[in-house]
């Protein structure tokens, strides 16, 4: 009987604590089902109601037009280039090698103190004194500031001329030269006539921009070819460097403004030019066993007036 009534109190025990764990089971899957299918919410910013950025089609940036970039070489493997003129020639024969626009006219620039060179070279005398006037200093932006009253050898203003194309000593050679820079310009525009340079006009003797002076590219490399053929003017224009020395006794080296004389060294010679009218130019010349070359490059810029004028003596000299 006892052990009946124990049984009988276990039993509704045990059916007590199955039903308590049956309600508890149910209630943990209610919970897990509800946090599973609600959306998380997002915190919200105070007083703020955030809102999803808007974006926006940004044009593309118009693309600067490109420089047109020349080919690396014309028919025939010529260098091309962007000067306004060109020509190539051959220096011995006088052969056209090579030309661009070489008949138009344009400002020579300081290229033309190779015909100024060429009348006080033929003149001869260079050993002679000059006595400098006060009118040969009235020359802009690049002097050589000698002296009115000071007296030079014609050789050395001859030196400091082509080396670094000094406007002052130009005109002190002209006025010596020809009597005034009239006369001086006569004798060039005659020596020039006498070369075949007939589409060129000459009023001063270094080239600064004057009214009525113009030449051409053919007519240039005319004249650099009878400068060429001068045993002074060569032995000159290859200088890469001199020392002038001021009637004072002061001295000053003068480094040659041919860039191409450092870069080439088959490059002889022969002269730079540059105003704002005129561009950037450069009668260069080159020599290799058995052949000379002269280029005439006009109206270029200046990191590639020696970029072109070197290519056109190398292509010049191997064609």
């Amino acid at each position: 009987m006892l052990y009946r009534n124990f049984c009988a109190m276990n039993s509704s025990r045990h059916t007590a604590a199955w039903r308590a764990w049956q309600r508890w089971a149910a209630l943990l899957c209610i919970v897990c089902t509800t946090a599973v299918a609600a959306p998380a919410k997002k915190k919200a910013s105070a007083g703020k109601v955030r809102k999803e950025p808007v974006v926006r089609a940004v044009p593309a940036a118009r693309a600067l037009p490109a420089e047109p970039t020349p080919p690396p070489s014309l028919p025939g493997d010529v260098p091309a280039t962007r000067a306004a003129a060109v020509i190539v020639i051959d220096a011995r024969s006088g052969e056209v090698l090579y030309e661009k626009n070489a008949d138009e006219q344009r400002p020579a620039a300081s290229t033309q103190k190779l015909l100024t060179a060429l009348l006080v070279a033929e003149r001869g005398y260079l050993d002679r004194p000059v006595t400098v006037m006060p009118t040969d200093t009235y020359a802009e932006p690049t002097k050589l500031n000698i002296k009115a009253g000071d007296t030079y050898q014609r050789i050395d203003l001859l030196r400091a001329l082509l080396v670094k194309s000094c406007n002052d000593v130009a005109r002190c050679l002209a006025r010596d030269a020809g009597g005034s820079l009239e006369g001086f310009a006569e004798m060039m525009n005659a020596r020039a006539q006498s070369l075949g340079a007939t589409n060129s006009n000459f009023v001063n003797p270094n080239g600064l921009p004057i009214p009525g002076q113009y030449s051409c590219a053919r007519d240039l490399s005319l004249i650099a070819r009878a400068a060429y053929a001068n045993p002074t003017i060569r032995s000159i224009v290859s200088l890469p460097n001199i020392v002038f020395r001021y009637a004072n006794g002061q001295t000053r080296e003068l480094e040659n403004t041919n860039k191409v004389l450092k870069r080439l060294p088959y490059c002889n010679g022969m002269k730079t030019g540059y105003t704002d009218a005129a561009g950037h130019c450069l009668i260069s010349s080159g020599a290799r066993p058995g052949r000379d070359v002269i280029a005439v490059v006009l109206g270029d810029n200046k990191p590639n007036v020696w970029k072109d004028s070197a290519a056109l003596l190398s292509w010049a000299l191997w064609m």
